[in-house]
């Protein structure tokens, strides 16, 4: 008698530090737990190109990026913390990637089974002109999206 495996599930979460992020990739791995891969990404910003600007006052054309700190030492961190509270927790899988979050997220999106992001809260006009991340990853992502609220993760924090 053979048996057929279920094929695994991969869980995308958007990790940049912020308590939000930190409870998405927990309720991530909490969801996972027996039945998926987790995928942690944190998107570095890739250096715009300034339209009409000068090679003599920006080299290169483009916007310079203060210190870059380090993105993979930064997510690994969060992921052991977030990790280390779970008993048994699912496979775990570390990203970074370059470009825009909410871009990279909905691309991120397209080879998932569920995407998690955690939101900011930010302003109504704030993000009626410029959108957020999360708005953009539940208008465009390729699968179901969770969005884990600031309210949310306070209460998660709070016990």
């Amino acid at each position: 008698m053979t048996t057929q495996s279920e094929p695994v599930r991969t869980i995308a979460v958007g990790v940049d530090g912020s308590p939000q992020s930190e409870a998405a990739l927990r309720w991530a791995l909490r969801e996972a737990e027996g039945k998926a891969h987790v995928r942690a990404i944190v998107v570095r910003p890739h250096e715009d190109l300034l339209p009409g600007t000068s090679f003599a006052i920006l080299p290169h054309g483009r916007r310079p990026i203060a210190e870059e700190p380090d993105y993979a030492d930064r997510l690994h961190a969060v992921v052991e913390a977030t990790r280390s509270e779970f008993l048994n927790p699912a496979p775990l899988v570390e990203v970074v990637v370059s470009g825009d979050p909410a871009t990279e997220l909905v691309k991120a999106s397209m080879s998932a089974d569920l995407l998690v992001v955690g939101s900011h809260g930010a302003r109504p006009l704030a993000e009626l002109l410029l959108g957020s991340v999360a708005t953009q990853c539940v208008r465009y992502a390729h699968c179901p999206v969770v969005v884990i609220t600031a309210e949310a993760a306070h209460h998660a924090a709070l016990g």
